[in-house]
């Protein structure tokens, strides 16, 4: 991944097949707790994912801080150094 999009895309990827989130349900403002109905297993469950796509590690406490879609994306930008 190497541009902001290409990691939205990815993350709406994961959500959609990893959690049946209904695409048109996904947007940056969309919160993963109460729009997206992610709960905090689900959580984990992504961030062990995106590490193993992204090869870096996630700080979980980072992690906690996050509530949206941008949230997330934001994260792993930065993680990656994108800009």
């Amino acid at each position: 991944m190497k541009t902001r999009e290409e990691v939205y895309g990815v993350l709406c990827d994961l959500l959609v097949n990893m959690f049946e989130v209904e695409a048109d349900d996904i947007s940056g403002s969309a919160n993963l707790y109460e729009d997206l109905d992610v709960d905090s297993i689900d959580a984990v469950d992504l961030v062990v994912e995106l590490k193993s796509i992204t090869g870096k590690q996630i700080d979980p406490d980072e992690f906690n801080s996050v509530r949206t879609v941008d949230d997330v994306v934001s994260t792993v930008v930065g993680i990656l150094g994108i800009e």
